[in-house]
C-alpha cells in the first residue's frame, strides 16, 4: 500500500476511524449553548469523520470564515508541528494536507504573505521534507522558512510569567499580522500531551530552559506574552503512546478529527477530552486557566459539533 493510500484509507494498526466514538468524554453528549448566545457565536468548533481539508472547510465556516481573522494585505505566520524527521502517517507532525488548505484559505482572504516554520528537534531540512509540510506549503504558495539559527530570534519580556520571565521568540511571530497555531494532538513523555500551548515551544530558541524550569508552568506562562489568533488542533491521526516522536504505526490511532478555537485553553481542554483525559489532568492547561488565559470548563462554552 502506498503511503498516500494509507493515509486516505484511514487505517492504522487495524483501528478504523470510527473508533473515535469510543473515546470517552468529548463526543458522547451535546453541550448546551449558554442562554443569550447567538447561534453562530461559537467559542469552539469540533468536527470529525472527514479528510483534513474537508473538515477545515466546514469548521472554519462555522467560525465566520478565515476572513474573520485574516484581512487583505496582511502577513500570516502558520506554526505547525514539524519537529520530527518522520513520515506523515506516524502522526508526529501536523498533517500536511491541513496546512495546505489553511494557506489556501489565507490567500483567498487576501493575505499578502503566508509563512510556515518550526524550530525543529531533528534536523530541520529533513523534518521539513519527511513531514511533507514543506512541499504542501510551497505548493499552496507559502514561504517556508527555517527556525534553526539563533539570529532569527529576539528577546522579549514575559512579565506575567511565573517561571518564564523572558525568552527569545522567532521574528516572524513578532512581525506578522496574524498568528495561526496548528499543532498535532499526541502523547508526550514530559508534558503528557502536545497540543496548542505545547506547540508554542517551537517558536522560541531555548526549549531546554522550559524543560529545566517547571515545564508545565513555562508552557502556561508563554501565552501571557502572545496568544495565537487561531488554534487548529489536528487530530486526524493521533499518537496515543511513545510521543512526541513515536516508535511505530502501532502508536497511532486514526480519529479523523479537528478542534478549532481562538481560546487556547479551551482548545487544549477539548483536545484532552478527545484523547481520553480530563483537562485538569494536564497541569499546563490547569495553570493557564489559573492565569486567566482561557476557559477550561467546556460546559460553559458554546461548542459547535460537526460530523462530516
Amino acid at each position: 500500500m502506498k503511503r498516500r493510500d494509507f493515509i486516505s484509507k484511514g487505517i492504522v494498526g487495524g483501528i478504523a476511524a470510527g473508533s473515535l466514538l469510543s473515546i470517552p468524554g468529548f463526543y458522547s453528549k451535546a453541550i448546551a449553548r449558554p442562554s443569550g448566545v447567538q447561534k453562530t457565536d461559537y467559542d469552539l468548533v469540533a468536527i470529525k469523520n472527514g479528510e483534513p481539508e474537508v473538515m477545515f472547510d466546514a469548521a472554519i465556516k462555522e467560525l465566520g470564515g478565515i476572513g474573520k481573522f485574516v484581512k487583505k494585505g496582511q502577513s500570516v505566520v502558520i506554526k505547525p508541528n514539524i519537529g520530527w524527521d518522520v513520515v506523515p502517517e506516524k502522526a508526529a507532525n501536523t498533517n500536511p494536507k491541513l496546512i495546505k488548505r489553511i494557506i489556501e484559505h489565507c490567500f483567498n482572504a487576501g493575505a499578502k504573505d503566508v509563512y510556515v516554520f518550526d524550530h525543529t528537534c531533528d534536523d530541520w531540512k529533513r523534518c521539513y521534507s519527511s513531514s511533507e509540510i514543506e512541499k504542501y506549503a510551497k505548493d499552496a504558495g507559502a514561504k517556508v522558512v527555517p527556525g534553526n539559527t539563533e539570529s532569527y530570534y529576539q528577546e522579549v519580556a514575559i512579565p506575567k510569567g511565573k517561571s518564564l520571565k523572558k525568552d527569545k521568540v522567532h521574528e516572524l511571530i513578532l512581525s506578522s499580522d496574524v498568528f495561526i497555531n496548528v499543532p498535532v494532538l499526541k502523547s508526550h513523555g514530559s508534558a503528557r500531551l502536545t497540543m496548542s500551548m505545547k506547540n508554542l515551544m517551537g517558536i522560541v530558541w531555548d526549549r531546554g530552559y522550559w524543560h529545566r524550569n517547571d515545564l508545565h508552568q513555562c508552557i502556561a506562562d508563554f501565552p501571557t506574552f502572545r496568544k495565537p489568533d487561531l488554534n487548529i488542533i489536528d487530530a486526524y491521526a493521533v499518537m496515543k503512546q511513545n510521543g512526541p516522536r513515536g516508535v511505530s504505526l502501532a502508536d497511532v490511532v486514526v480519529m479523523k478529527s479537528q478542534i478549532i478555537s481562538t481560546d487556547i485553553v479551551a482548545a487544549d481542554a477539548a483536545g484532552a477530552k478527545l484523547f481520553g483525559l480530563e483537562p485538569t489532568d494536564i497541569l499546563h492547561i490547569k495553570y493557564a486557566s489559573q492565569l486567566g488565559l482561557g476557559n477550561i470548563d467546556l460546559t460553559k462554552l458554546n461548542i459547535k459539533r460537526l460530523v462530516v
